[in-house]
């Protein structure tokens, strides 16, 4: 289960981030925590860009109202979707999980 955070904005999702992956995809659930492979390199934010961009279409969130609120350089991360409830994230998380 992912540890989801309500925020006043909206919800704080934590990443485990796997930067330089074959393939670019969300990997699956440990420790509370999604696992989001990306093939960008951690350098310069493109990792955290390319995670924001498997998160949008994953989620079916604009990558607009995604944004990396802790670990910038950390491959534990806290990102804000903006404009989302807990429950709504929650069930597609479960669904998206459960294939």
């Amino acid at each position: 289960m992912i540890d989801l955070e309500a925020h006043p904005r909206g919800v704080i999702v934590p990443v485990r981030a796997h930067a330089g992956s074959r393939r670019n995809g969300i990997l699956g659930e440990r420790e509370g925590m999604l696992r989001v492979a990306v093939t960008a390199a951690p350098e310069k934010g493109k990792a955290n860009r390319a995670i924001v961009e498997v998160l949008s279409k994953a989620l079916g969130v604009s990558k607009s109202s995604i944004e990396l609120v802790a670990g910038e350089t950390s491959p534990q991360k806290r990102f804000l979707l903006v404009g989302v409830d807990v429950d709504a994230v929650g069930k597609h998380l479960a669904r998206l999980l459960a294939t």
